[in-house]
């Protein structure tokens, strides 16, 4: 993979990637999820600000892309899209249970760039709206094989974290960590929210 950053190029925290690796990976995650029954969505970027007011933790508040359109209206570059999803369980999809969806999106979050951190960078998300039985269990050992496609396989797996992000019942969920990524090792994270259960992978650290 070849990897071009610099003033010239690119805007601070972002990347041009080019090479054919990241396609493989993300194709071989997206068979898995088919076979078990998942239906991808597309998510607009652009979102309204006031969707992740409260949602996504005052640290993340303080790190969104913000801007005000040319109609006067807040507006955001998505900084993930839970949020988003948990709008769904509660509009199109509140009389069905069980509804099996996934998304591969590129989100937006103005923090320091570090390794394996970047201002741009996308998720893998899973989620399952309106469960009607407990998931968490069979949710782990999805995301462990969607990691394991990237050559990983010593990761830990902690089932009792707190989140950080206020959507989440109790603040409470999961996180899968790697150390060889250092401080930023955390490579997936989930949990159960108001009308739903899921989680999200971040690509470019699993591919770091």
């Amino acid at each position: 993979m070849q990897i071009y950053q610099n003033d010239e190029l690119t805007y601070k925290g972002t990347r041009i990637l080019i090479g054919n690796d990241r396609r493989k990976a993300l194709n071989e995650m997206v068979s898995i999820l088919l076979r078990n029954g998942y239906t991808e969505m597309f998510i607009p970027v652009i979102q309204k600000q006031e969707t992740f007011k409260g949602k996504v933790g005052q640290e993340n508040n303080n790190l969104m892309f913000n801007f005000t359109d040319r109609g006067g209206r807040e507006i955001c570059l998505a900084p993930e899209y839970t949020a988003v999803i948990q709008k769904l369980s509660t509009t199109e999809y509140k009389l069905k249970k069980d509804v099996k969806l996934f998304y591969i999106q590129e989100c937006f979050r103005g923090e320091k760039p570090q390794a394996g951190r970047f201002r741009q960078f996308t998720q893998l998300g899973v989620e399952i709206l309106n469960p009607s039985k407990e998931y968490i269990n069979e949710l782990i050992e999805l995301a462990s094989s969607l990691i394991n496609t990237c050559g990983i396989v010593n990761f830990e797996i902690n089932k009792d974290v707190s989140r950080g992000l206020d959507y989440y019942e109790n603040g409470k969920g999961f996180e899968i960590t790697c150390d060889n990524l250092g401080s930023s090792k955390q490579i997936c994270g989930g949990g159960a929210y108001e009308g739903g259960i899921g989680f999200a992978i971040g690509i470019d650290r699993v591919l770091t």
